[in-house]
């Protein structure tokens, strides 16, 4: 099997604005052919690192490879990548064949060579009969799909997004996100995109960086983001999940844990914990199960709050006796408790995930890329 080789590499790669450290100490590859997708709220440094590698931010220290080429002093125009941005950034003068067709126009191109890219890209992005069309007479739809052909007809090695589906309606954004993904499949090339919307990145992404405070706190799969967090953001982040603190009682020649909280305690498995240590326990809400007696290894009582039904589910809220709410999703065909019932909650041990509440230690395994 073929190793996989990276189109894009960061290397110990940190920027600040004057005292106020935006980026840092990332290390990142981005394999050829990949849709990756850098995840996070506004803030947290994931723009500017995409302007990093496009070539629009300096960086502070570190370098950038594409190809194997170090572009971190390389104006952008030398770096074969392209950037669609939010606005699309269209020219209100040019029709959609001139807008697409002037890069071309400015490298110098034979007409006729001119043309047949044009009208070839205009097809893949599905726009033929649109040469014609000036942006102000365009949704916003198609304009994104102008905006992205105007980038391709350059044949970058690397596509970098930014946010370029933020200013659509949520049922355009969900076709657009479909039609950028079998595009990136059809013309395999690399496509770095950045959002702040999870289900957009889970959607689309080969791999997913979430980014908090400058940092990469995991890289991933969608499904190994999803059921194996390695930090707390990660698991409030992505989706809905439960959250414990709770101390390490036990650790078992099997590698499962003991862990004991303020109003319960819980089985669970991790590599790399200490007893005493304070950790935190994540559960999916679909993995939370509640019976009327103890389960053997769990001993956590709540009171049933309330059912919502929502069609295909019914989510569930259980409080514990500290106030903390837990949510749970079911099957409508599930054994329900009634709202006031006294129950105790449990689930399968290896569905709870484990991890470190010491930010020295958090940040040793960020920075090792574990």
């Amino acid at each position: 099997m073929e190793e996989k080789r990276p189109i894009i590499r960061l290397d110990h790669v940190t920027k600040r604005y004057g005292d106020n450290t935006v980026v840092r100490n990332v290390n990142l590859d981005i394999y050829e052919g990949e849709f990756f997708t850098m995840l996070g709220s506004s803030g947290c440094g994931k723009t500017t690192t995409l302007r990093m590698i496009a070539g629009f931010e300096e960086l502070s220290e570190g370098n950038i490879y594409l190809e194997n080429e170090d572009v971190g002093n390389m104006p952008p125009y030398k770096r074969n990548v392209n950037t669609v941005f939010q606005s699309y950034a269209l020219f209100p003068h040019m029709n959609v064949y001139k807008n697409v067709a002037f890069g071309l126009v400015e490298k110098k191109m034979k007409k006729e060579e001119i043309h047949e890219k044009v009208t070839e890209i205009l097809n893949l992005v599905q726009l033929s009969g649109f040469e014609k069309r000036m942006p102000s007479q365009m949704s916003g739809g198609q304009k994104q799909r102008v905006a992205i052909a105007r980038a391709l007809v350059n044949n970058p090695k690397v596509l970098l997004l930014d946010e370029p589906l933020g200013a659509l309606d949520l049922k355009l954004r969900k076709q657009m996100q479909l039609e950028l993904k079998h595009l990136q499949q059809q013309l395999g090339i690399t496509f770095v995109y950045v959002t702040h919307d999870q289900e957009e990145a889970l959607t689309m992404s080969d791999r997913i960086a979430i980014m908090n405070n400058g940092v990469f706190e995991q890289i991933g799969t969608a499904k190994e983001i999803y059921e194996h967090p390695k930090t707390k953001f990660v698991a409030d982040f992505i989706g809905e999940s439960n959250v414990f603190e709770a101390n390490v009682s036990e650790v078992k020649e099997d590698g499962s844990l003991k862990l004991i909280m303020e109003y319960g305690d819980m089985e669970a498995y991790g590599d790399g914990f200490e007893q005493n240590e304070i950790v935190y326990a994540s559960i999916r809400p679909e993995s939370v199960k509640c019976s009327l007696e103890p389960v053997n290894g769990f001993n956590i009582r709540g009171m049933v709050k309330e059912h919502i039904y929502i069609g295909s589910i019914i989510r569930t809220t259980i409080e514990l006796p500290n106030g903390q709410l837990v949510k749970k999703c079911a099957q409508p065909d599930d054994d329900f408790k009634p709202v006031g019932s006294l129950v105790y909650l449990h689930w399968s041990p290896d569905k709870t995930v484990v991890m470190h509440t010491n930010e020295d230690k958090l940040y040793d395994l960020i920075d090792a890329g574990e």
